[in-house]
């Protein structure tokens, strides 16, 4: 029997990339699997590829940082199959500059996105979980999460917000058997660099890129491990780094 049968997972950011991945490992393992993103076409060929596997899968077009939309994505969920086991707080933006260039549209852009977005979503799952008496939140970060370098700074600072909200939502739901999970991984061949407009702070990233980075699926299999995991398990944190990624 597939691990996450009868489970509901909900997926942002879920157009490309981990959402992408993820979507499809937690539908291979029985869930069923609500997509978000903004990107309806795309979404659009995720629910029929998941569709033609076997799996389970709605398309939701939802801006998270749009609070109304974020709520009516749980609320879609939850009237679609009935309940929420899973959100994976994926949807994500990196917009790398060094603080002195005051770039303020891609600051607020970012914590609109990583930390408010990740909240929205959060604040309506949560209440649906509470209702159930079980559920696992998980919320992707980065390794900028950890430490903070020349232009990642704001970026940074939208991770570390990710880091310490998901360790008090953990103190507080621990009684509701709800579970949560941050996971930071290190560089990932995803769109996310395709995000950065500052030239010196695409210049600093290529060296980084140029080497064997993780796979969207490297992250999907890991978070696939987290939300299999018994309920009496809580895997808090995992960091993942490619093998030649020095910091």
């Amino acid at each position: 029997m597939a691990k996450l049968e009868g489970k509901v997972a909900v997926i942002t950011g879920a157009s490309s990339g981990i959402g992408e991945a993820t979507a499809e490992a937690l539908a291979a393992e029985g869930a069923s699997v609500v997509v978000a993103a903004r990107r309806e076409d795309r979404l659009t060929d995720l629910v029929e590829k998941i569709n033609g596997n076997g799996g389970k899968a709605l398309s939701v077009s939802a801006d998270v940082t749009d609070e109304g939309q974020a709520h009516e994505l749980i609320r879609k969920a939850k009237e679609e199959f009935g309940r929420v086991d899973i959100l994976v707080n994926n949807a994500g933006v990196m917009q790398l500059s060094a603080v002195e260039k005051g770039l303020s549209d891609e600051w607020r852009r970012m914590f609109d996105v990583n930390v408010l977005g990740l909240l929205y979503a959060t604040d309506a799952a949560v209440k649906v979980m509470k209702e159930q008496g079980s559920g696992h939140l998980v919320n992707i970060s980065s390794v900028a999460g950890r430490r903070s370098r020349a232009t990642t700074g704001v970026y940074s600072g939208t991770k570390f917000a990710v880091n310490a909200i998901s360790e008090a939502l953990r103190q507080e739901l621990l009684e509701d058997s709800i579970r949560v999970t941050i996971v930071e991984p290190g560089a990932v061949a995803t769109e996310l660099a395709t995000h950065i407009t500052d030239e010196d702070a695409k210049e600093g990233l290529s060296g980084l890129l140029s080497l064997d980075i993780l796979q969207a699926e490297d992250i999907a299999n890991a978070i696939a491990y987290c939300v299999t995991q018994p309920e009496r398990v809580s895997v808090n944190e995992i960091l993942i780094r490619p093998t030649q990624q020095p910091n």
